[in-house]
């Protein structure tokens, strides 16, 4: 019986175990924390969404500029067979009213467990082996200093040792959240071996926000002219008052430098340094990238996206007697709480007071950003193992014996399940090609 060791015990790991057992062969799973699943378990507090009920062709739209490998990949374990796949493990889904899909008791750990009982007593033959608080430390060495691609070094609670098999699968995520054993510290290990690395970087984050000076009198103070010196995050009165709530019932539009776009409905959160949830997730990527590319990006925000240009305009327009200007705004907008403070926040005593330029930022307020937020904070990241250097089986050229998986590869997707599917369509193609391997 050939031996395959699987370096981390998250989906993709997980699901090239399955592969790989199914095959009948040898399995260890290796993982640096006290117990497999954790991001996965962490990813389910609040629901677990697995994955989305959208038309193929949509969903491998979400991957952006891997969509080509990545669909590739959804063709041997798609949006469907996540759904048949959790059925096979007793758990039964559902389809929200967004088109995610959810187990139906929304619950990661029934799943995990039910997962984990088949892998350590499958029907015939023995289970996986699970090797706990074992940190893989990178390869070993022969006499002449050359890689021995499947003889691995760890660290374990006895002290250092060794392990060689006839295959590896790497599932080792990628470098978010490293308090759940994701942390990156592979990417020195592989580039050191010769393979091909894109920089980590964060995806689905938050963003720090700068609050620009007042434009001089009758001028537009222009985005290249965002001082490097500005302090991140809001004034302390915004903060103080408003960090942690959230903007509803909003929308924001993006144009990069490189005229890409992005327009959405949604809400999201204001921070202490600036913006995080789910509509700039969304868009986070754009975000990133500008910023990498210019220093800064800027997203402009919809206060009122039911409301057309022209009514807003002439709501604010209209005659308000005594009332103050907020009570007005509430009256004849319901504009109030967080989404008035913002426009406290970056408007001068000018712009407030003029119906023109006020109906404008309502409609379109710029939001300057000068950095994501650190990538330990973000929901998942960018970059990784470059296709290019793998084959159709995603096995390294550098590497023979050597496979990867999950979300150490290089691509990224917004949240909505298709993390999760892309990190079991991985684990499921790794495990696929180590067989293929071993029996040619």
């Amino acid at each position: 019986m050939k031996k395959v060791i699987v370096v981390g015990g998250g989906p993709s790991g997980l699901m090239a175990a399955d592969v790989l057992l199914a095959a009948g062969l040898e399995v260890h799973v290796y993982d640096a924390m006290p117990s497999v699943g954790r991001k996965f378990l962490l990813a389910g507090k609040g629901g677990l969404n697995l994955t989305h009920s959208e038309p193929a062709d949509i969903f491998a739209s979400r991957y952006g500029d891997r969509r080509q490998q990545v669909e590739t990949l959804l063709n041997g374990f798609d949006n469907a067979q996540v759904r048949v796949w959790a059925q096979g493990l007793g758990i039964e889904t559902f389809v929200g009213s967004s088109g995610r899909v959810f187990p139906a008791d929304m619950k990661a750990a029934p799943l995990l467990r039910a997962w984990l009982h088949r892998l350590r007593h499958p029907a015939t033959g023995t289970g996986v082996q699970f090797h706990m608080r074992h940190r893989w430390t990178g390869w070993a060495n022969n006499e002449s200093g050359a890689v021995l691609a499947t003889t691995l070094n760890f660290d374990s609670p006895q002290g250092p040792v060794q392990v060689a098999a006839d295959a590896v699968v790497l599932a080792l995520g990628g470098g978010s959240w490293a308090r759940l054993g994701s942390n990156g510290a592979w990417v020195p290990w592989l580039q050191a071996a010769g393979v091909s690395v894109a920089p980590l970087l964060p995806s689905n984050c938050g963003f720090e926000a700068v609050v620009l000076p007042p434009a001089p009198e009758g001028e537009a103070l222009p985005v290249q002219a965002v001082p490097a010196s500005l302090p991140r995050g809001w004034s302390e009165h915004f903060t103080t008052r408003f960090a942690g709530q959230p903007f509803k019932s909003v929308a924001i539009q993006v144009t990069t430098s490189k005229s890409q776009t992005f327009q959405r409905k949604g809400e999201f959160v204001a921070t202490a340094t600036g913006v995080e949830g789910s509509l700039i997730y969304a868009a986070s990527n754009l975000l990133r990238d500008e910023i990498v590319a210019q220093g800064h990006a800027t997203f402009h925000l919809d206060l009122l996206p039911d409301f057309s240009a022209e009514r807003v305009l002439a709501e604010v327009r209209h005659p308000r007697g005594t009332r103050s200007l907020s009570s007005h705004l509430k009256s004849r907008l319901h504009l109030e709480g967080i989404k008035m403070a913002i426009l406290h926040e970056l408007l001068s005593k000018t712009q407030i007071n003029d119906p023109a330029q006020l109906a404008a930022a309502i409609k379109s307020l710029p939001i300057h950003l000068v950095a994501a937020r650190p990538m330990d904070e973000a929901i998942s990241t960018a970059g990784g193992v470059l296709f290019e250097v793998t084959d159709k089986n995603l096995m390294l050229e550098q590497l023979p014996g050597v496979f990867c998986a999950g979300e150490m590869l290089d691509w990224e997707a917004p949240t909505g399940g298709y993390l999760l599917t892309a990190c079991f369509a991985s684990g499921k193609a790794a495990g696929e090609g180590v067989v293929k391997n071993l029996d040619s």
